[in-house]
């Protein structure tokens, strides 16, 4: 491993003892859970916590994910949240003291029908109202902005046009990790991985610990931020959570020189296409229609997915694929997360991202810790209460966002 990760610090081979007891534990060490311990720590002062990982820091989702970044999302929530974590993205290197590859080469969502178009334009002008950026391109822009799309009439899925947000982009998703990681164990974090989360410890409706297999550690704040897991979790704790869970698959190609300049993706046929910084080139597709915790998913969502990407981008179609692999996401009703209280006092979620889970990791964090350290919602989070699918308040990202929820 050390051959491998060398410039990652000892924490990667260090994993403390647990603590007989903590201020705060964060249930999940990938993004979204080092993201809250971070804040915890710099935002509210909050060094006694430990994160709780039951494999390997970021080895669950955040090891599966599109690594797109972006904040065109069209409801005045959506669009407030990823917005400042775009904003925090863009800190965070410097911050961080880590280069995680940080790249803003904008993002184009395509349009396929005229439904599309209507809808796109929409989105844009919504988007600029919320002060974040965006324009509506012809077809002939496309090609100027990303010159290896084809936008051809004569297929099947002509390109109409397209939304575009010059600041989106990419990064390294398990460097984004490390950095966070490295920074939480500066402030005197515990990050314990091999630990398990297998109960809760309640008193009445409040809970006063945690069970693990490395036993029991004893806490008044407990923060659930495990992708892919949060009902099960939630129904140790004795409750249930309005998600689903389905598999999410991508692929990767083999090293390739650098040929596509920006992010590409497209709802209608179901993909999205990039190029990482080593020269992969970067494919994924929509939810497997069915729910289930595998690591991988349906053989012909690939295959369409493929097609599709072979149609849009012609110059790849002998590119030759290196592996494939499936994630796990929560989804809700509405495709919009879960942030705050639950019906068990001290205990507090953030789950239910759907698709949109990584390129929210900073302003999830920032959120979350707020949450977990005063017992209120942050002004971010508080529209994606538990309590909205009671009072019906939904915030219907479904066909809204340009993605394949």
């Amino acid at each position: 491993m050390a051959d491998l990760l060398p410039e990652h610090p000892d924490f990667l081979w260090r994993n403390p003892d647990p603590k007989p007891s903590y201020d705060a534990v964060v249930v999940g060490g990938g993004g979204h859970g080092l993201a809250t311990a971070y804040y915890l720590a710099k935002n509210h002062g909050l060094t006694n916590i430990a994160v709780l990982e039951k494999g390997w820091l970021a080895g669950g989702n955040m090891a599966r994910n599109t690594t797109i970044i972006r904040s065109n999302y069209l409801w005045d929530e959506s669009a407030a949240i990823y917005e400042r974590a775009l904003k925090l993205w863009e800190v965070l290197p410097e911050e961080l003291d880590y280069d995680f590859l940080f790249s803003q080469r904008g993002v184009l969502n395509l349009a396929h029908t005229l439904s599309d178009v209507r809808e796109s334009v929409r989105r844009v002008e919504a988007n600029k109202l919320n002060g974040v950026d965006a324009e509506w391109l012809s077809p002939e822009d496309v090609a100027k902005v990303c010159p290896i799309v084809n936008v051809s009439q004569n297929v099947r899925y002509p390109v109409l046009g397209a939304t575009y947000q010059p600041r989106a982009g990419i990064a390294k998703h398990d460097h984004v990790a490390w950095a966070l990681a490295r920074a939480c164990d500066r402030m005197g974090v515990d990050l314990i991985q091999n630990c398990q989360v297998t109960g809760f410890v309640k008193d009445g409706d409040r809970v006063v610990g945690v069970e693990t297999t490395r036993g029991r550690i004893a806490t008044g704040t407990v923060g659930l931020a495990a992708a892919g897991h949060s009902s099960v979790l939630a129904e140790l704790a004795g409750f249930r959570l309005p998600i689903q869970s389905h598999p999410l698959q991508a692929l990767v190609s083999e090293l390739y020189e650098p040929v596509h300049p920006t992010v590409v993706m497209s709802n209608h046929v179901h993909v999205y296409v990039s190029q990482a910084h080593k020269g992969e080139l970067v494919m994924g597709a929509g939810v497997d229609s069915y729910n289930g915790y595998g690591r991988r998913g349906s053989f012909h969502v690939i295959e369409h997915q493929m097609a599709a990407a072979v149609e849009l981008f012609p110059i790849f179609a002998r590119a030759h694929v290196l592996r494939t692999w499936g994630g796990i996401v929560d989804v809700t009703m509405d495709a919009s997360p879960i942030i705050g209280r639950t019906p068990v006092e001290g205990l507090y979620v953030n789950c239910g991202w759907g698709t949109g889970g990584f390129k929210a990791t900073p302003a999830a964090g920032w959120a979350f810790a707020h949450t977990m350290a005063t017992g209120e919602p942050h002004e971010l989070n508080r529209p994606f209460a538990l309590d909205r699918f009671v009072t019906g308040a939904l915030i219907d990202e479904h066909g809204a966002a340009a993605v394949a929820h």
